[in-house]
């Protein structure tokens, strides 16, 4: 068993390929649960957790987090170092750009350590909450205009990772 866990709420799939992307970039050496269906004890094991959210209509969380967030966020993580990324679309959703984030980060931030903060720069948008201080509170990512960048923007924010989950 690793010590990553990478969580994921998808509806479409592509946070579900993502998530796999970022697995392979942690050699595999990463265990995936789709919160759909699993429990606040398969987690527990971790010392490292990669929370996954698409955001629908404007700012939304992913209907399976909606659900799963709650008892998540009750859960003892205090022994854990958490990273979120979140997918958007960042044309049609400018002024709400994967705000989903933001939601799961507002309701973990007292409770865990957050880590993978990405900096604000090279992103097209309006507007976001997730945005606190110039910084991303973990990885956006636009599989619908600028999947271009999506194996790139992984890279960076995986080996930033890998440095802390030692």
């Amino acid at each position: 068993m690793s010590n990553i866990a990478i969580l994921y709420g998808t509806s479409g799939g592509n946070t579900e390929s993502v998530a796999k992307s970022i697995r392979n970039l942690f050699d595999d050496d990463a265990d995936l649960f789709n919160v759909d269906s699993i429990k606040i004890d398969d987690i527990k094991p971790y010392k490292y957790l990669i929370l996954g959210t698409s955001t629908t209509g404007i700012g939304d969380l992913q209907d399976d987090w909606d659900s799963f967030l709650p008892s998540f966020s009750k859960a003892d993580l205090s022994d854990k170092l958490v990273a979120i990324f979140a997918l958007g679309d960042s044309a049609s959703y400018s002024s709400s750009f994967a705000e989903s984030m933001k939601v799961i980060y507002d309701a973990i931030k007292e409770k865990t350590t957050v880590v993978g903060f990405v900096d604000d720069e090279g992103y097209t948008y309006d507007d976001s909450s997730a945005v606190v201080d110039g910084r991303w509170v973990g990885l956006p990512i636009d599989e619908d205009n600028e999947y271009d960048l999506t194996d790139a923007r992984l890279k960076a924010w995986v080996d930033q990772l890998k440095k802390l989950f030692v």
